[in-house]
């Protein structure tokens, strides 16, 4: 039975400023749920996202809305008929899965039945700008394998072929976060394809994304804004190749996970992904990424500073989380 529940906002600079086609930001505004039985706490971590309707009070609201049923001893199973899919269910799904690993004296691994976790390489972002910004940035990381770059303008084929051209040995992710349209789709798609792009991610608006299942696929398209739980995935067949699953659209780890099993029986390939946060919200993803197709787990090294203890980066390698984090 939960005993207390604590609902913390935090707020933590960006080094620099991170830019997407939606717009920038200077830092990452964050929830964290504590939930305790007394003896034990468990942690979660979520971003709320206006993208999708959310607010930091909004997302406060949600959690403290759960109050009453967390007392009462409601458990992960219960959250899908409580509250829906989103960033306060993540915080909440995970605080849940911390507190019960602690209480038990194992790790979340171990009560999933899992292997022991291994390390994963994470693309580390390039954020959207003029081409030869982004050229210059895509450079520094020219020694990195994998790197996710921001696109969703105007004139995205010329940022393409530079980037690609300032880091010819790593493998790119573009993502263009619905910022392409119909009309210049296909030019974007073959400027991918000329410069041997090994991903494109959610190049329309979901919601205006049928021509997907029209037109030819030179580089494997993923589902971002258009896929956030399960059930959302049938409806992915034929216009996507892979999906993007985050814990803060699938409401924790327990969906992500159930999203992760019917995503590989269906044929798609899977990338894991964040919003901009600490370690304490890449510590559950990591499990769901230990065989994905491409990790994007870099929100820590886009802050400033991470939360002590975090997780440990090496360059591009993440290892996964200790007890003392999450999990």
């Amino acid at each position: 039975m939960i005993i207390s529940l604590d609902i913390a906002v935090e707020r933590w600079p960006i080094a620099g400023t991170f830019t997407i086609s939606r717009g920038s930001k200077t830092e990452a505004a964050i929830v964290v749920c504590t939930l305790s039985d007394g003896v034990h706490s468990g942690r979660g971590e979520c971003v709320p996202y206006a993208r999708y309707g959310e607010s930091i009070d909004s997302v406060c609201a949600e959690i403290e809305g759960l109050r009453d049923a967390l007392s009462k001893g409601a458990t992960r199973n219960d959250l899908p008929g409580l509250i829906h899919a989103g960033a306060a269910r993540n915080a909440v799904d995970c605080a849940l899965w911390d507190l019960e690993a602690k209480r038990q004296g194992t790790s979340v691994t171990s009560l999933l039945g899992l292997p022991e976790l291994h390390d994963l390489t994470t693309a580390v972002t390039v954020s959207f700008g003029d081409a030869a910004t982004m050229a210059k940035a895509a450079s520094g990381f020219a020694d990195r394998p994998l790197i996710k770059v921001k696109v969703g303008g105007e004139n995205d084929a010329e940022r393409i072929r530079a980037v690609a051209l300032a880091a010819p040995s790593s493998r790119i992710i573009i993502d263009a976060n619905e910022g392409w349209t119909n009309a210049n789709i296909l030019e974007n798609m073959l400027a991918c394809a000329r410069a041997g792009i090994a991903l494109i991610e959610q190049p329309l608006p979901a919601g205006n994304d049928a021509i997907l299942a029209e037109i030819p696929h030179p580089v494997p398209i993923c589902a971002d804004e258009s896929a956030h739980g399960t059930d959302d995935l049938h409806k992915l067949l034929g216009r996507y190749d892979s999906i993007n699953i985050k814990l803060d659209k699938t409401g924790g780890l327990t969906e992500a996970l159930r999203m992760h099993n019917r995503a590989r029986e269906l044929g798609f390939g899977i990338m894991v992904g964040c919003m901009v946060g600490t370690s304490l919200a890449m510590a559950p993803a990591v499990i769901v990424a230990q065989d994905a197709d491409f990790v994007d787990l870099d929100g820590p090294l886009i802050l400033k500073q991470d939360r002590t203890p975090g997780l440990e980066f090496n360059g591009s390698r993440v290892s996964p989380p200790k007890p003392e984090l999450w999990g």
